[in-house]
């Protein structure tokens, strides 16, 4: 069992997993559930890196625009590519684009996302009268 553990610590990973990147899909989950994740994530690690393949990178476009616009991100950097995805119905490999956007915290996100925090609560509060 210590050769299993020792050979998983040396393991060499080519891409690491990031702790802070959002995979978006436009069939799983609502376009707010991606935001409010992404809003989230940098109020965890100062950035978010979000990606897409195909029909989804609409959705991390609008994703990085709202947040933008909102005055809660700003973009740090664009990637664009291809990738070659097997296709079982095809039989063969075939490619998608690929998007990865990396936003970061505007100076003033902390307060933007504190004064959203104060007027949830009073709403609430106000919904309890």
């Amino acid at each position: 069992m210590e050769e299993v553990t020792e050979g998983v610590k040396n393991l060499a990973v080519t891409e690491p997993h990031k702790k802070n990147r959002i995979q978006v899909s436009n069939t799983k989950k609502p376009l707010f559930f991606y935001v409010n994740l992404a809003k989230r994530y940098m109020q965890m690690h100062n950035e978010v890196e979000l990606s897409a393949l195909g029909m989804a990178i609409a959705t991390v476009v609008t994703v990085a625009e709202i947040l933008k616009n909102n005055g809660l991100a700003v973009e740090k950097k664009i990637m664009t590519s291809t990738v070659d995805v097997n296709d079982e119905s095809r039989g063969r490999p075939m490619q998608k684009a690929k998007i990865e956007i990396v936003l970061g915290k505007t100076e003033n996100f902390d307060e933007l996302m504190a004064a959203a925090a104060e007027e949830r609560e009073v709403a609430a509060a106000e919904d309890v009268y």
